[in-house]
């Protein structure tokens, strides 16, 4: 046997469940009782029985969503007092007619700064190809030192292949000088 006696507990021994009749017969108590608040608050205008007015008042439920007019009701001593936060952002819902696809997208912060720096690197690639960037003007002048060696060093070898070409022909002349006697 487990601590404490019994097996169980008090909870949950005589639970009731409701019908869904029953609350649907609570739901329309509660909008007739609404409907008569309604009505006496306007002031009796029509009369209760009238058709107009009950049609109406059937239609309600989904014309209020629709109006633009139609405020949530405000709970406790918000109805009383006016109260104005400057922080308080109120999320209005737009409808698809107010909607402008037409106009600018907003960017957020990281889109533009994505945005901005491939312009910035854009920009340094077209300076560096035409030359005007110290990085450029340093690869360039790193270039041209590079050719003069390359120039001289073409302008020795062909220096060196003159001067075997020669000693080669020499060399021939003496052989067959040689051969001669």
């Amino acid at each position: 046997m487990p601590k404490g006696g019994r097996k169980g507990g008090h909870k949950g021994r005589a639970r009731q469940y409701t019908s869904p009749e029953e609350i649907d017969a609570q739901l329309q108590a509660e909008k007739q009782k609404a409907r008569e608040e309604e009505e006496q608050e306007e002031g009796g205008e029509g009369a209760i029985g009238d058709p107009k007015k009950e049609k109406k008042s059937l239609d309600s439920d989904e014309s209020e969503e629709d109006d633009d007019d139609y405020q949530q009701k405000r709970k406790g001593v918000e109805g009383l007092i006016d109260i104005e936060n400057p922080n308080r952002v109120v999320q209005a819902a737009k409808k698809v007619t107010q909607l402008d696809l037409d106009g600018p997208k907003e960017l957020s912060r990281r889109e533009r700064e994505e945005i901005e720096k491939q312009k910035a690197k854009e920009r340094y690639m077209k300076m560096h190809l035409a030359g005007k960037t110290e990085q450029a003007k340093a690869d360039l002048a790193r270039l041209a030192i590079i050719r003069k060696q390359r120039e001289e060093a073409a302008k020795k070898k062909e220096e060196e292949r003159k001067a075997k070409d020669e000693a080669s022909v020499a060399g021939k002349r003496l052989q067959s000088l040689s051969l001669n006697k």
